[in-house]
């Protein structure tokens, strides 16, 4: 089961350009959506905004140093989470998501047929993928989700920003339900089959509603954060103010004293537990 191409046994009911037709609109979709959320946003526009205004301000930096510490730091060890059940977590999807993802795209369009047979190493490095999605998605989602009781909100409580990570759950755990049964030859396999792509549509055609986009915008911004903090733009501080050590203590306890415990809501905080 886990060195069959799923895709494969499809061109027997399908198109064999069925499923690259739909992968190539798919990938058409998250370009569109990922456009439409930055223009909505104006995350483009703020950033060159931004550069243009922090331009021959500040100390100069080594971009390069800066972009490949962003690269190692940020994007690969994901180290914007202190938490680090949260950071294992969003590892195991990041790259589970990944592998899934190329695996997928190879399957569909080197072997698409079973007339080309797939290295077993393929749809073996499919299911491991799909399998770190699940696993990274579904711990984040039960045990180190953002503390909504902290918050004073429901557990079952659903946001649009919740699309994301419950159609890509979805996508995964039906992809790997159907490829299971059609390796078994069951009859529920064209079924369990569509749900999977409707799920899949969902994940990628609803990037301009959900948090797809924020995996490209990520890295970004960690970059133009380390850039500010280097130079000593970041929020257009004195340099000697962040340099001090006690001043920048007292600017945080202030803030801290500031801060009402219930936001302005009305609803008494608890400590948050998963931040």
């Amino acid at each position: 089961m886990f060195a069959q191409n799923p895709f494969a046994a499809l061109s027997g009911s399908l198109p064999a350009n069925a499923m690259q037709i739909y992968v190539v609109l798919m990938v058409l979709a998250v370009i569109v959506g990922t456009l439409l959320d930055m223009v909505h946003k104006g995350s483009a526009t703020y950033f060159f905004a931004k550069s243009r205004a922090s331009r021959g301000q500040g100390k100069p930096v080594d971009t390069m140093s800066i972009a490949v510490q962003t690269v190692a730091v940020d994007v690969l060890a994901s180290g914007e989470f202190c938490n680090p059940r949260r950071r294992v977590a969003h590892l195991l999807t990041m790259y589970g998501f990944i592998l899934y993802v190329v695996t997928t795209a190879i399957m569909i369009f080197a072997y698409p047929t079973a007339a080309t047979p797939t290295p077993a190493w393929v749809p073996t490095l499919w299911w491991l993928g799909a399998s770190m999605v699940a696993v990274g998605g579904y711990w984040f989602w039960f045990f180190i989700r953002v503390d909504v009781a902290a918050e004073g909100q429901s557990p079952w409580r659903l946001m649009r920003a919740d699309l994301f990570i419950l159609s890509l759950l979805a996508s995964v755990t039906l992809g790997l339900v159907w490829a299971g049964l059609q390796a078994r030859g069951s009859g529920a396999a064209g079924l369990v089959f569509g749900l999977y792509i409707a799920a899949t549509t969902v994940l990628f055609g609803g990037v301009y509603w959900s948090k797809f986009a924020h995996m490209f915008f990520k890295p970004a911004a960690a970059f133009d954060k380390r850039v500010s903090e280097a130079n000593g733009t970041n929020a257009n501080l004195p340099l000697q103010s962040r340099d001090d050590p006690a001043q920048r203590e007292r600017h945080s306890m202030e803030l801290l004293r500031n801060a009402p415990m219930d936001m302005g809501l009305g609803i008494k905080r608890e400590a948050p537990r998963h931040y």
